[in-house]
């Protein structure tokens, strides 16, 4: 199959994200442990998930602030390796931002801090920007084509199976 033809997998796009949503949250989880466990007592979920904590007037709400826009950061690094196309980049960042907000609002209710949307928005942005740039950069990398040998020639051959010409490399001697 080309690499343009789509297919349409909802089992393949449903564990796409899936795995991006657990990967960005155990991104978030150790990058929380890192800037956030030092600071506090006890970590626990509403550093995860309630919005009163990301807030610019204490150092802690900037370490979740800093740990929420790197795991951005990280995402748009698993953007490349699992989507792997510059224009679905949006639509799984879009998503995995939403289902972020549908699970802080069974949490903790309604965001209403600017600073949640603000940083929010922001890492949706950040994801999906550097995500479809990377993806970008490597869809437009160059194909290595290795030289044939002399004594190889593609036979075509018309397989009854499929109805399509298929081109195989046989060896002459």
């Amino acid at each position: 199959m080309f690499y343009g033809t789509v297919v349409w997998d909802p089992w393949l796009i449903v564990a796409q994200i899936v795995g991006i949503q657990c990967l960005y949250y155990l991104t978030l989880g150790a990058f929380l442990t890192i800037f956030v466990g030092t600071r506090v007592s006890r970590m626990t979920l509403v550093y995860f998930f309630d919005y009163a904590t990301v807030t610019a007037s204490t150092a802690t709400g900037w370490c979740v602030i800093v740990s929420i826009l790197l795991s951005a950061v990280a995402g748009a690094v698993y953007l490349v390796y699992s989507i792997e196309r510059a224009k679905k980049c949006l639509d799984f960042s879009a998503t995995l931002y939403i289902i972020h907000l549908f699970i802080c609002i069974a949490y903790g209710g309604w965001p209403s801090s600017i600073t949640w949307w603000a940083v929010n928005g922001t890492g949706l942005a950040v994801m999906a920007l550097l995500g479809e740039y990377l993806c970008i950069t490597r869809e437009r990398r160059e194909i290595p084509i290795t030289r044939f040998r002399s004594n190889y020639w593609f036979i075509p051959h018309f397989d009854w199976s499929s109805q399509f010409y298929v081109y195989n490399m046989d060896l002459i001697l």
